[in-house]
């Protein structure tokens, strides 16, 4: 029933036996930053904004030691961190969701995420994953190159200075907004968007927007990350088209656009041709989502940054938006080499559909229940023995999925949810509001927005762990959108594809939960 290429998917999930090990210090912060002229605390990935940058090459593994040096007491002070994308096998211990895959890392300790990227390439990041920390500032970009790129003939330049970060900002410290969304049910809506961590808000000072240089002629890769927690951003560069190539780490067939939208916690790389007049062009990306009017701070049009041409003088441009073709998931394919349609058209060993409802403002249900995170890691239940829903705690809450089946999930529309899918890709075999499923050549990505219609995307159950599905959007997460699988129950605990398990994993429970709250 399986294809070569679904079982040559299976073997890319194994440890890279000959891989580069890279070794990284990650200071998690508490800093003062003004991204868009506002002054306020944060939490920080090595006291920035957006954090740390991250590249390895294809089949490199990594040692992040991750040093908790939060002190705050208006924000979280333990963290977890979720390397967003990344298969994990053999490691769902590093996968970072709280009460998931691991307890938090308690303030003023050192914990070492190590994992092997495993023959992934493209573009991945990692954020806080405890609560709704990360809209307090704690994320940033993790790319993976690969030398031999079987795309490489379409682009000149692929390196720093073409990362693009999209990301929204709020003035309030989340616990605050948080706290607030309870109350009110109106979730907390962002005072500006950012472009490689700089913006402008209604009022504020004319902070210099992020300048990305070019020289006429080339063809430049754009590594596109949404960082964000809330809205999602449309991104489009004056007077250019652009060709997407690649969906959350899957290069694809490449599709000519001239904007696209770019959801919560998605990647793109996109190649520009820079072939027009040497001169400077608004890069532009406005959010959408919440209740804006809500926030006389934010304004959309203020989400910008500046395309220069190299000998162009250093002025903002004057450029005019002139809207073009929306990228659209659908027309996109993966290229050869990425097996398009290797889970065929066939029926799928499990089908479930989870239903979103919300009658409990402002929380939201799946299936009635409303996600609430366990005392104790799903993870950590797999491996002390649970292999059926009356071990795990809370069950409901937890789906177990079968060793090498195919999954459907379908989810019918409720809004605009863009759902992240841990520990797996997925092919999008029906899209939203689409009638026809695609089986042949899906798109295949992490996240997928729900967009008011019916969506199913398709993965194999391939690799043991603790996965969570969920909302994007971080305040709907907290707000219980979400699920748990528990993969492989049996094969977690023993043979060739058991959980890896360190010492400094192992004591993380014991050691938060010996923590006062206030340092929870």
């Amino acid at each position: 029933m399986f294809s070569s290429s679904l079982r040559l998917a299976a073997l890319a999930l194994l440890p890279t036996t000959f891989a580069a090990q890279k070794v990284f210090d990650l200071d998690i912060v508490n800093a003062q930053l003004a991204p868009d002229g506002f002054v306020r605390d944060t939490v920080s990935a090595g006291g920035t904004f957006p954090g740390t940058l991250f590249s390895v090459n294809k089949g490199d593994s990594v040692v992040i030691h991750t040093h908790n040096k939060l002190t705050d007491p208006g924000m979280r002070r333990s963290t977890s961190i979720h390397w967003h994308g990344f298969f994990q096998a053999r490691t769902s211990g590093m996968d970072g969701p709280a009460f998931v895959n691991q307890c938090p890392i308690a303030p003023s300790t050192t914990f070492d995420y190590v994992f092997d990227t495993a023959g992934q390439v493209g573009n991945y990041w990692y954020h806080s994953h405890l609560s709704t920390q990360y809209c307090d500032g704690l994320r940033g970009a993790f790319v993976v190159y690969d030398p031999n790129d079987p795309l490489k003939d379409l682009y000149d330049v692929d390196d720093e200075s073409t990362i693009i970060t999209l990301a929204e900002w709020y003035h309030v410290l989340a616990p605050t907004g948080q706290a607030n969304f309870f109350k009110t049910g109106i979730v907390p809506v962002h005072d500006s968007g950012l472009i490689n961590g700089k913006g402008r808000y209604n009022g504020g000072p004319l902070v210099d927007y992020a300048v990305i240089t070019v020289t006429k002629g080339l063809r430049y890769r754009f590594r596109v990350f949404s960082l964000s927690c809330r809205p999602f951003m449309t991104l489009s560069f004056d007077n250019h088209t652009f060709d997407v190539i690649e969906l959350d780490g899957v290069e694809h067939d490449p599709v000519p656009f001239q904007n696209a939208d770019v959801y919560a916690a998605q990647r793109i790389s996109v190649v520009l041709h820079a072939n027009q007049s040497v001169d400077n062009y608004w890069i532009r990306a406005p959010t959408t989502g919440g209740n804006p009017a809500n926030n006389p701070n934010l304004n959309n049009s203020l989400a910008l940054a500046i395309l220069r041409y190299t000998g162009a003088p250093a002025v903002e441009p004057k450029t005019v938006n002139i809207k073009g073709a929306k990228m659209d998931d659908s027309l996109m394919h993966p290229i050869a080499s990425e097996g398009p349609g290797n889970l065929g058209s066939g029926p799928p060993d499990l089908a479930v559909t989870l239903t979103i409802s919300q009658p409990n403002l402002p929380f939201f249900d799946i299936n009635g229940i409303s996600y609430l995170s366990p005392s104790l890691p799903v993870l950590l239940q797999l491996l002390s023995g649970a292999s059926k829903p009356t071990d795990l705690l809370p069950s409901e809450q937890v789906i177990l999925l079968k060793p090498n089946a195919i999954i459907d999930i379908t989810i019918p529309g409720a809004g605009a949810h863009p759902f992240h899918l841990h520990g797996h890709n997925f092919d999008v075999v029906l899209a939203s509001g689409a009638t026809t499923p695609n089986y042949v050549n899906p798109p295949r990505r992490d996240v997928v927005a729900i967009n008011g219609g019916n969506t199913t995307f398709r993965f194999f159950s391939n690799n043991p762990g603790a996965w969570f599905l969920h909302c994007h959007i971080d305040w709907h997460l907290e707000a219980g959108l979400a699920v748990v699988f528990g993969e492989s129950p049996e094969e977690n605990r023993s043979g060739p594809q058991s959980q890896i398990q360190t010492v400094q994993w192992k004591e993380l429970c014991p050691m938060y939960d010996s923590l006062s709250p206030e340092f929870q």
